[in-house]
């Protein structure tokens, strides 16, 4: 049955980037380091990266990161999410927005949408089978979280203090979500850690 999962980087101190993370800026300054285990990391890394991949058919990611990922800098056919998979269809990404974009330089593989329920329910029609990978930013991952919408969450926690930048979790008060640990993979990059998410809390 599909998932729906909320998959990513993060430091130790519970950042997704660094300060000032914006178009041209996607991770913030010095946020690197939170995406070494994807660029030059281990066969273990490899792996983890490629099965998150394998099982996703459908992406969900909040307007700010759309718009790091659409500015001139940002993806294009050699960098974005599968398209180092040549052999394999790109997943179909819903941007839960505000407001949608009067227009869009990567295309009509992104629907925008403006309810995150909305969101969910299109992105697990267009997975089928598959499972549905929220990606980020920050802020959208802690939403599907908090709204109680996610099955899984995946962390890559990267070994570093940044001491600043976005924030995962909101430093204000928040909903309680009780979490089972399934899965732990340690590389020198990263500690890749599954969390089912428990319903019954």
């Amino acid at each position: 049955m599909s998932q729906v999962l909320v998959e990513i980087s993060v430091s130790l101190d519970g950042y997704v980037t660094g300060p000032n993370a914006g178009p041209g800026n996607g991770l913030g300054d010095n946020g690197e380091a939170l995406h070494r285990w994807v660029f030059e990391g281990t066969d273990e890394d490899r792996a983890t990266l490629d099965r998150s991949f394998e099982r996703t058919g459908a992406v969900i990611q909040g307007r700010r990161l759309f718009d790091v990922i659409d500015a001139p800098d940002g993806w294009n056919e050699e960098m974005g999410y599968g398209a180092t998979r040549e052999s394999e269809r790109k997943p179909p990404i819903v941007v839960v927005t505000h407001e949608p974009p009067a227009t869009t330089r990567l295309g009509d593989r992104f629907t925008f949408v403006t309810d995150l329920t909305a969101a969910i329910d299109q992105a697990r029609e267009a997975a089928g089978d598959q499972d549905v990978m929220v990606m980020g930013g920050g802020e959208i991952c802690h939403a599907v979280l908090a709204a109680g919408l996610a099955d899984v969450l995946l962390l890559h926690v990267a070994p570093v203090v940044l001491g600043d930048g976005t924030r995962l979790f909101p430093a204000g008060p928040g909903p309680r979500v009780d979490l089972e640990l399934t899965s732990a993979v340690s590389t020198p990059n990263a500690q890749h850690l599954t969390y089912a998410v428990r319903k019954d809390s």
